[in-house]
């Protein structure tokens, strides 16, 4: 931002307006995606990056009928979708400068979406200059969600209304946590040491599906991650619930977490001495 003066915050989202959100998340689901999976021909799937960085039909029609639903809600903000960001990488770069952004992933999981695994979801966030004010983590297969704001504590739902508190994992000694590490998303001069590492924890393993990572991490059934792929579609919303749940997520060098950030390591614990401990493990990724 250029402006030498502070520019004020807009109020938080109403009652109403996440309802909205929901309801439109939900409807996208059920118009776009549960019709598609597992009905996909091998002309709906095609790859971007490499063979495991896929988008399929359901990415791209959920993808512009929650961008259509949410500029009529908020004809002001910024909507930074994951597949419209790949053919305009410009969209992400503003992230920072936005005073309301929302960034959406319509199908996180796709890789698993696209062979037929129920594991993936639709991710929502929103964001006041890159911080994380509202995350909204999605089951289409379960039709429930998980969900937190900066004034309200993390939450699962299966209806409006009928809400369930969430809490993350007590922790303890590396020996008795277990994690998600995304190994193969390191960069290759990290990987063996990072792979060295994995058998003093008690398991490590990898969902594919920042969705359901996040949601079991802020449920207690996991105790932290590491992640070096800081696309904000896949971690926005997770860092606001992990934290609303009561857990710890920093950059791994101590920094808050910001959606425009596309450098370091995001690192959620469930508490302070295991984030430290687990910072102090993986230290040699910063080296």
């Amino acid at each position: 931002m250029t402006d030498s003066l502070p520019i004020a915050l807009t109020a938080p989202l109403s009652k109403a307006q996440k309802t909205s959100l929901i309801n439109l998340v939900r409807r996208t689901a059920r118009a776009e995606i549960m019709p598609r999976f597992r009905n996909l021909s091998h002309s709906d799937i095609s790859s971007k990056s490499g063979p495991y960085d896929l988008v399929t039909e359901a990415d791209t029609a959920a993808e512009a009928m929650l961008a259509r639903g949410l500029q009529q809600m908020f004809p002001h903000a910024l909507v930074v979708g994951e597949e419209a960001s790949s053919t305009n990488p410009d969209l992400r770069d503003q992230i920072g400068d936005a005073e309301m952004a929302i960034i959406l992933d319509p199908v996180d999981g796709t890789w698993n979406f696209a062979h037929g695994l129920p594991l993936f979801g639709v991710i929502l966030s929103v964001t006041r200059f890159g911080n994380p004010v509202f995350g909204l983590l999605y089951d289409p297969v379960m039709d429930d969600w998980i969900c937190a704001d900066s004034e309200n504590k993390a939450h699962l739902s299966r209806n409006i209304g009928a809400d369930r508190p969430l809490s993350v994992a007590r922790g303890g000694a590396l020996s008795d946590m277990s994690g998600y590490v995304h190994l193969y998303l390191l960069p290759e001069d990290k990987q063996a040491e990072m792979a060295a590492c994995l058998p003093e924890f008690a398991r490590t393993l990898m969902l594919r599906c920042s969705c359901h990572e996040y949601r079991t991490l802020a449920q207690g059934g996991m105790d932290f991650m590491i992640s070096g792929t800081l696309n904000p579609w896949d971690h926005a919303a997770g860092v606001m619930i992990c934290q609303q749940a009561g857990g710890v997520v920093r950059m791994l060098d101590g920094a808050d977490y910001n959606a425009n950030l596309t450098e370091g390591y995001i690192l959620a614990a469930p508490n302070e001495d295991s984030w430290t401990h687990l910072r102090d493990r993986f230290a040699f990724l910063m080296g």
